[in-house]
């Protein structure tokens, strides 16, 4: 049990709830991914789909992305780096 917590409990969230975050960041990513390869093809249409999304992601995952106090998410970042 303690590969499925410890993950999600090192950004201060249960298992169902990293699940949950985890499936949205993804459908988000494979709607973002069909945009950019549809502008592949058109590239009049998706121009920005990809880089929002991108940015947006970002924010979510990297900086408010720990649920736990952010002292704690830094002085945690710094341990692994």
């Amino acid at each position: 049990m303690k590969a499925f917590k410890e993950h999600p409990n090192s950004v201060g969230e249960t298992y169902f709830q990293h699940m949950a975050t985890s499936f949205g960041f993804g459908a988000r990513m494979l709607v973002a991914g069909t945009g950019c390869l549809l502008h592949g093809i058109f590239p009049f249409i998706c121009t920005s789909t990809g880089s929002q999304t991108i940015t947006t992601l970002h924010g979510k995952m990297v900086t408010h992305r720990d649920k736990r106090n952010c002292e704690d998410a830094v002085r945690d970042w710094a341990r692994e780096s």
